[in-house]
């Protein structure tokens, strides 16, 4: 028998890999020598980069950056196992939860320190480097990244533009002249779930900017901006990327990349699940289990489970779903993959107890998912 283990993440209780290592535990004790291949996962967001360490066999790199205020923060991002991809989350370096909520204000916080993240993983040589645009406390258009690669983001007298999304009506003149020459020798491939445009009422200012702490006059003056943003970026590069899909996405961070990096937008779970060889493992496997914190109606809609499950069906091997929690209307999941679902907690609890005993309980839960299979296999 071989069982392939693919979980998310479990938010604030299981990591992939302690998710996947409680569910072998938990089905050795019924079947004590099944090939067992653990594939930790995620959909591009947070968690990301330690799934693919993990997966891959590789390390994280921890640096200091400039944060969304401006100020220096202590992020991270992750090389694979192959020595030649780095994966960088741009949330540890400008996300939102690196911002107090009175100081939250996406007029001044910056994406400069995802771009130095970006620096330092060039320095390590790769050649391909993943970008998570998840979480962003920022409305700057990538800007800020930009600057940092050494893009020049000019006003009427020469001089460069501040941080943050209030800054980009300023811009005059964009030049490439002194961008880092190594970009143009790396592959980046962004990992972006919405299909937003950069300005509008679908735009970055209008759906994603509130919740960053604009209020509706704010909103307004970062949807302008970011017109104007846009029009500099045609005008001086020739790239339109105001109604691309995605270009919306963390604060018009989509829009920074495709225009500055040539970058290619994908789904997250596409990404990882193309960067652990998910099916290469699964193509003969006899089932796969895979799972995350909570699977609802919405899990259908690109999360890790849909993606590992996607798979599988095209080898025709079947999928059991592993959830903190099952919602309301839960059952769309067979619809598209997923063959059962089990819930991990075991009874009424609060949500304390469930994060604290989330390793156990999914033990006990992939224990007895292995005994029902083999009860059902002696009675066949």
């Amino acid at each position: 028998m071989k069982v392939v283990i693919a979980p998310d993440s479990f938010k604030e209780s299981l990591s992939a890999l302690e998710a996947c290592h409680a569910i072998e535990k938990g089905w050795r004790k019924v079947f004590p020598d099944a090939e067992m291949v653990n594939v930790p996962m995620a959909d591009g967001g947070e968690g990301t980069v330690q799934s693919l360490v993990d997966a891959t066999g590789g390390r994280l790199i921890h640096c200091e950056v400039t944060g969304p205020l401006g100020t220096p923060v202590k992020a991270f991002y992750g090389m694979l196992g192959d020595g030649k991809t780095a994966i960088i989350e741009m949330a540890a370096a400008s996300g939102l939860a690196l911002v107090p909520q009175d100081l939250r204000n996406p007029l001044v916080t910056t994406t400069r320190g995802t771009g130095e993240l970006i620096v330092s993983a060039l320095n390590e040589g790769v050649s391909t480097i993943i970008l998570g645009l998840g979480g962003s406390a920022t409305n700057d258009g990538g800007a800020g990244m930009a600057q940092a690669l050494g893009v020049r983001l000019l006003d009427a007298d020469g001089s460069e533009i501040g941080h943050g999304g209030g800054e980009l009506h300023r811009i005059a003149r964009i030049e490439m002249t002194e961008a880092d020459p190594r970009l143009k020798r790396v592959t980046f491939v962004a990992a972006c779930d919405v299909d937003n445009p950069l300005t509008g009422e679908r735009g970055a200012s209008a759906v994603f900017a509130p919740q960053k702490g604009a209020g509706p006059d704010m909103v307004r003056q970062l949807d302008g901006n970011l017109v104007h943003y846009a029009a500099m970026i045609k005008e001086c590069l020739g790239s339109d990327v105001e109604r691309m899909p995605g270009a919306g996405a963390a604060g018009g961070l989509g829009a920074g990349v495709l225009a500055f990096l040539d970058a290619e937008l994908k789904r997250g779970v596409d990404i990882v699940i193309e960067a652990t060889g998910l099916a290469s493992h699964v193509k003969d496997a006899d089932l796969v289990i895979t799972g995350e914190g909570r699977i609802d109606s919405q899990t259908i809609f690109g999360k890790t489970p849909m993606g590992v499950a996607k798979t599988a069906k095209r080898y025709g091997v079947p999928v059991i779903g592993i959830a903190g929690s099952l919602a309301d209307r839960h059952e769309v999941v067979h619809e598209h993959g997923i063959d059962m679902v089990f819930p991990i907690v075991p009874g009424v609890c609060t949500l304390e107890d469930a994060l604290h005993r989330a390793a156990p309980n999914m033990e006990r839960t992939a224990r007895n998912i292995a005994m029902a299979l083999k009860c059902g296999s002696n009675l066949a």
